[in-house]
């Protein structure tokens, strides 16, 4: 199950997000500001297929040509030790000709996400997840951490929680023990360990399963993502802050911000669609109180990969930051 698919289940609220994300070329065929100094960063899963289409190096100057100035990877294959079938450092080295800097990786190991680390109930219901795995999941953090120092990266990133399991409090410290333990391992090689939120983690233990309406769970006890932050060492691990699926779990994310000022140093800069075009995304509020932390690093990331117009989807999203002064 990829990520695409899994969101799709995720709750009723995230299809209709995904499914509401429709193209208009008004913000691609506007000119496009001045390309600066500003530190614009892209998850390259925004582009889904057309990262690879064609020639790769050209690909990266048409990102820097968009004043996109840090890379956050995707589609790094612990087997193959390749990103998207592309060798390591090829992919480095044509990024780097473009002037692009590989800061960040969304990374799955298999024993983690691919659901080894949760058991299924006999009866086919909800699985649960469980630490037997931790030695595993490790060990496969050790090979990928390795890689990532050859790419320079600064974050290695888990993208959202485990396929199976995670639903009870005790399964959500569980997991906090594996981020806990694996940001200590990927500390040993110099390099941050973080977490990226969805929509879920700002629901309540319960029953149901997180791929289930988020919102019918009754709000007793800690949200998920509270129990993982007080559970995990902030020595070991931080919080990539994606600010339109806390806006899908009802959240603000300035009190976010507010709340975790010292725990957050990274951002996924999003909108239903194009940057700036829903109206659903207060910019500037939220920029201002992350740079007021003292953060840096932030990524556009644009779902709806299948769309064959992410190029230009991204084109317009960076026009859009271009041209807003308080983004640096």
């Amino acid at each position: 199950m990829d990520r695409r698919d899994f969101l799709k289940s995720a709750s009723v609220l995230s299809l209709g997000a995904l499914a509401g994300c429709s193209f208009s070329k008004e913000g691609a065929e506007a000119v496009a500001p001045a390309v600066g100094d500003k530190q614009l960063g892209l998850q390259i899963y925004s582009l889904g297929p057309e990262m690879y289409a064609g020639d790769l190096a050209q690909n990266f100057q048409k990102l820097a040509g968009m004043g996109i100035k840090k890379l956050e990877l995707a589609g790094y294959d612990p087997k193959s030790r390749k990103i998207g079938g592309v060798e390591l450092m090829e992919f480095k080295e044509k990024a780097e000709a473009a002037g692009l800097s590989i800061v960040s990786s969304h990374v799955n190991p298999p024993a983690l996400f691919g659901g080894e680390a949760g058991k299924e109930t006999r009866d086919g219901s909800d699985g649960q997840f469980s630490t037997d795995k931790k030695d595993d999941i490790l060990e496969q953090f050790k090979t990928i951490s390795e890689d990532h120092v050859k790419l320079g990266c600064k974050y290695l990133i888990q993208p959202m929680m485990p396929v199976v399991g995670v639903n009870s409090e005790d399964e959500c410290k569980a997991f906090a023990e594996i981020l806990n333990a694996t940001g200590e391992a990927v500390k040993s090689f110099g390099l941050q360990f973080g977490y990226h939120n969805h929509n879920m983690e700002f629901c309540y233990p319960g029953k149901e399963r997180l791929m289930g309406d988020i919102f019918t769970r009754p709000k007793e006890g800690k949200m998920l993502i509270d129990i993982f932050m007080e559970n995990t060492d902030p020595a070991n691990v931080c919080w990539e802050l994606d600010i339109y699926w806390a806006i899908m779990g009802q959240q603000d994310p300035v009190e976010l911000l507010t709340k975790f000022a010292d725990r957050i140093p990274a951002l996924h800069v999003k909108d239903r669609c194009i940057l700036g075009d829903s109206g659903m995304v207060n910019y500037q509020k939220i920029f201002d109180k992350f740079f007021a932390n003292g953060m840096t690093d932030y990524f556009i990331e644009i779902e709806d990969t299948e769309s064959g117009k992410q190029m230009e989807r991204l084109e317009a999203s960076t026009n859009f930051l271009n041209s807003c002064d308080f983004v640096k």
